[in-house]
């Protein structure tokens, strides 16, 4: 008879570190409390789950405070080791990394919940569902910055996709089953591309955990090589669709056009951030073997992006429904590019400390600025299919809508005074420069340049004179003057500017995760 007993049976048990795993806890359990109180209220007092929702997203950031110490905390390790990504045996790291990206991620979720109290009345949407599906789709995000092995990052990516397709089709006009049947199609076939690719890194390397691979992959036998490598392109692919890189961008447009305002803007902060999160573990340190080869990758797929990105925006007329839409998404496919600069840069450079810090710095400014848009857009037109020109004379209507507004755009371009638009675009520019990727440096120049047009054309129009009974003035419905806005919608553009103008005046409150390593 076999015995199953072993010498130290309490190395089988392991203690786990619950304060390192409060942020994406918090919000897990947020998500069920709404599923589970909505059952219970009737439907006058339903209005209370947005609150409990916003409630649980602010806990979850607040969490996140007793982790800001010095060294990282590990928890679901294989081995008894301390916390840190070097040892290669843990599941979640929760290190500056990890807490810079779930700081985007909640912090994004809980500016959409604010964004979408509105949104969620006036388009009668089923409460419940949609309160339940933002949290599980938060908790996903900020369960990948920190995850440590390609299992956990693949559950955490789906748990943060699948709930953002059924916010998508939660619109019932059409539009939004349509974007969200192209939104799912084109992320499963991403993700089964990606779990093959994961299935030939694990064959090369015998492991799952990030650590673990890059010593794998760095002593695989000369016949195991062209598997390796071609796992790890295909295990990107599903990061990439996530970023919106191209050519994997091309769902955006029309997934952002046909959900929720909300949710739109939701999707090109939280979910490009965390697929970003993703991108940057599997190449620094999985794939770190093959530096040079994806940072080749990377450099070629962020100089793409841009262009696209922006020569989309250019195309896009003014004059046509969802043109405001539409043109923050291609906006966003272009910022996609710049954000992937500093990833390429990593891959030339001696550590990934530095680039990634770059990423990290611009990702959170152009998540507070891109918010901020979307909620103006949300705030004067009330609904998705506004047109750009919609926003000619806001400034005689709306006057401090139109310059929170004008702000965001120029934040965006990179123009004074959104001064820290200027500086994520310097710091990126630089990562570019440091690790000698002078080509993709003269890329991101002349797309910044091109931006440049379609950001300044659209800010001309705030300030633009309108004739009386010019049709934009019917279109947004308030050429009586300016009107008290929501709570929700107050509340998203009071954050989302304040901590734009408090950015500009003091950059160094985000820049200065550029300066140190986050692993």
């Amino acid at each position: 008879m076999t015995s199953l007993a072993v010498a130290n049976p309490g190395s089988l048990i392991q203690s786990v570190d619950w304060v390192a795993i409060a942020p994406p806890l918090i919000a897990a359990a947020a998500a069920v409390a709404v599923l589970v109180t909505d059952l219970f209220l009737p439907e006058r007092h339903k209005k209370w789950l947005g609150r409990l929702t916003a409630a649980g997203l602010a806990l979850a950031l607040i969490a996140l405070l007793p982790l800001t110490g010095k060294s990282p905390r590990a928890t679901f390790c294989v081995q008894n080791v301390a916390g840190g990504t070097g040892n290669g045996g843990c599941s979640y790291v929760a290190d500056h990394f990890a807490l810079v990206f779930q700081l985007l991620a909640l912090g994004g979720a809980l500016i959409a919940a604010l964004l979408s109290t509105h949104t969620v009345d006036n388009e009668k949407l089923p409460r419940g569902e949609y309160w339940f599906l933002l949290l599980s789709s938060a908790t996903g995000a900020a369960l990948l910055p920190a995850s440590r092995d390609l299992a956990t990052m693949v559950v955490a990516l789906e748990v943060a996709s699948l709930p953002a397709f059924a916010l998508v089709a939660l619109r019932r006009d059409g539009r939004g089953a349509e974007a969200a049947l192209k939104f799912f199609v084109s992320s499963v076939t991403a993700t089964a591309v990606m779990l093959l690719g994961i299935g030939f890194v694990y064959a090369a390397s015998g492991s799952l955990h990030l650590g673990a691979v890059a010593q794998g992959l760095e002593h695989a036998p000369a016949q195991l090589k062209p598997l390796a490598e071609a796992g790890a392109v295909l295990t990107l692919v599903g990061f990439a669709f996530k970023v919106a890189a191209v050519p994997f961008h091309f769902w955006v447009p029309d997934t952002y056009t046909g959900a929720p305002l909300p949710v739109a803007g939701y999707l090109s902060v939280v979910g490009k951030a965390a697929g970003l999160s993703g991108l940057a573990l599997a190449t620094t340190i999985a794939f770190r073997p093959y530096a040079h080869t994806w940072g080749l990758v990377l450099a070629v797929l962020a100089a793409v992006t841009m262009t696209v990105g922006n020569a989309g925006a250019l195309r896009q007329r003014f004059d046509t429904r969802y043109s405001a839409v539409r043109l923050l998404a291609w906006s966003s496919v272009g910022q996609a590019g710049y954000l992937l600069v500093p990833l390429a840069a990593a891959g030339y450079a001696p550590t990934g400390a530095d680039p990634l810090g770059a990423t990290a710095a611009y990702a959170l400014i152009y998540g507070v600025v891109n918010l901020g848009a979307f909620g103006v857009v949300a705030a004067v037109c009330r609904r998705a299919g506004a047109s750009v020109d919609d926003f000619r004379g806001l400034f005689a209507r709306r006057r401090w809508t139109a310059l929170a507004l004008a702000f965001f755009l120029l934040c965006l371009a990179g123009l004074p005074p959104g001064v820290i638009g200027l500086f994520g675009k310097v710091v990126v520019f630089r990562a570019a420069v440091d690790a000698g990727l002078g080509w993709l440096a003269v890329v991101m120049a002349a797309n910044v340049v091109v931006a440049l047009y379609y950001y300044l054309l659209w800010t001309a129009r705030l300030f633009a004179p309108v004739a009386e009974g010019a049709a934009s003035g019917e279109a947004v419905g308030d050429a009586g003057g300016e009107r008290r806005l929501p709570v929700g919608l107050t509340a998203t553009l009071g954050l989302t500017a304040s901590a734009a103008v408090v950015l500009s005046v003091a950059p160094q409150l985000v820049l200065q995760v550029t300066s140190g390593s986050l692993f």
